[in-house]
């Protein structure tokens, strides 16, 4: 059984990772921006209430977020493991992660931290060519992300693997993969 949870900063490629990683482990990707489409899509109360934060540009609640994982985490295809991207988000968000996994008898196996510079995470960016992405917008979603996930990685220190994640993609994952087998 694999729980994972990867985090990292914008532009360090989690949700390519997280297909990949998803794909050579045989584990769910389970990503809170695909949740909130799924949800609003599908116009269920909890989408029905995360859209109103979406649409005015606000964060989404954790009540809200975190009742959407618990959902999800109850799916039968995540017995054997799961990836999730993008939640935790704080450390919050991780004492409800805790508790739904600890009603299951279950933890989380590993926390993996892609560790890119921020250089390189503001040229990534840069590169995508989005008109929202400027530089100054970029540096501060950098600050946003030390200021919010910070506390997360030191709540999480006992079963966090830091990863470089700078490479081709398949060269990180190799290296999580082997970093995941030298932690288990």
């Amino acid at each position: 059984m694999t729980r994972l949870v990867l985090v990292g900063p914008p532009g360090a490629g989690k949700g390519t990772q997280a297909v990949a990683l998803s794909q050579r482990l045989s584990i769910p990707h389970i990503s809170t921006g695909d949740l909130f489409r799924a949800h609003v899509a599908e116009q269920t109360p909890l989408g029905e209430e995360a859209k109103r934060y979406l649409d005015s540009g606000e964060l989404v609640p954790d009540s809200v977020t975190n009742e959407m994982v618990r959902e999800r985490l109850a799916e039968s295809d995540t017995k054997a493991g799961f990836l999730l991207d993008g939640f935790p988000r704080n450390t919050k968000q991780a004492d409800v992660l805790g508790e739904i996994l600890a009603e299951a008898d279950g933890r989380l196996d590993a926390v993996i931290q892609l560790d890119v510079p921020e250089d390189v995470l503001v040229e990534r960016l840069l590169g995508r060519g989005r008109t929202d992405d400027t530089e100054e917008v970029i540096r501060r979603r950098q600050q946003v992300y030390q200021s919010e996930t910070a506390p997360l990685l030191d709540y999480y220190r006992d079963i966090l693997v830091k990863v470089d994640g700078v490479g081709e993609v398949d060269e990180v994952s190799s290296r999580i993969v082997n970093a995941l087998d030298a932690h288990a």
